[in-house]
């Protein structure tokens, strides 16, 4: 498959176009123009693009990608080590941000939910990035939805505030959410359910009587991509998921 016509699919696909975001997504680094072998992941990190090497590897797609609003520009370090990889064996990276966190099926939200046995059924926070619906069993305690998580995505989570609360209405966003909280709270939620915590969040919950848990960054932001790698092959393509370990 052409490069460019991978570009244009998934760019259609994943509405990047309709998103506000604070970083490039689609194609970030142009690689050879021939695409038969994808490697997707959470995050283009060296270990993710060292795999793609040398598994033979034409392109890289994940969530995380480079050129973050705000960061420093200049290609040392780090940066530099990364890009030259890429640069030096040919290979492509894409990377879909927002676009992959709200797709109705193959987002992060969206698998988060199925994995979870969650059914969303409205939206919530700007750009309809956060979830809101049913647990898997209504009134199920905080502490036991805290407890499937642990159970389905093989981390224990934060859980902070009321643990004994029923949940009728459960809100979600993958990752770094924690600041949507309040717009939970206003949407109607018994919980909410992101990546990551702050300090304030933890104020929040105990005076809002709204628990909170955080299930990790990385934990819950594995399934699009991996969602995506299933897709890929749909087109014709050889694609792999690779879980590279992280605690956050």
């Amino acid at each position: 498959m052409q490069l460019s016509a991978l570009q244009h699919h998934l760019d259609e696909l994943l509405e990047v176009a309709r998103l506000r975001d604070y970083c490039p997504n689609g194609l970030q680094v142009e690689g050879r123009p021939e695409v038969g072998r994808v490697l997707c992941g959470v995050t283009a990190c060296q270990s993710l693009l060292d795999a793609a090497v040398s598994g033979g590897y034409d392109a890289v797609l994940v969530h995380h990608g480079y050129f973050w609003r705000g960061e420093d520009g200049r290609v040392v370090g780090m940066r530099k080590r990364r890009l030259a990889t890429l640069l030096r064996n040919d290979v492509s990276l894409l990377a879909y941000h927002l676009p992959l966190d709200v797709h109705p099926q193959l987002g992060n939200n969206a698998q988060l939910a199925a994995i979870m046995g969650w059914k969303g059924d409205g939206r919530f926070a700007e750009q309809d990035l956060g979830w809101i619906g049913c647990p898997e069993e209504v009134g199920v305690s905080a502490s036991g939805v805290g407890r499937r998580i642990a159970e389905r995505l093989g981390r224990e989570p934060v859980l902070v505030g009321d643990a004994e609360r029923p949940v009728r209405r459960i809100a979600w966003c993958t990752g770094g959410a924690q600041g949507y909280f309040e717009q939970a709270i206003e949407a109607g939620a018994d919980l909410y359910v992101s990546g990551e915590i702050s300090e304030q969040t933890t104020h929040l919950a105990r005076e809002s009587g709204i628990p909170y848990i955080a299930a990790g960054h990385h934990a819950t932001e594995r399934y699009g991509p991996m969602a995506m790698a299933r897709h890929l092959t749909t087109l014709g393509l050889v694609a792999d998921f690779l879980d590279v370990p992280n605690p956050v």
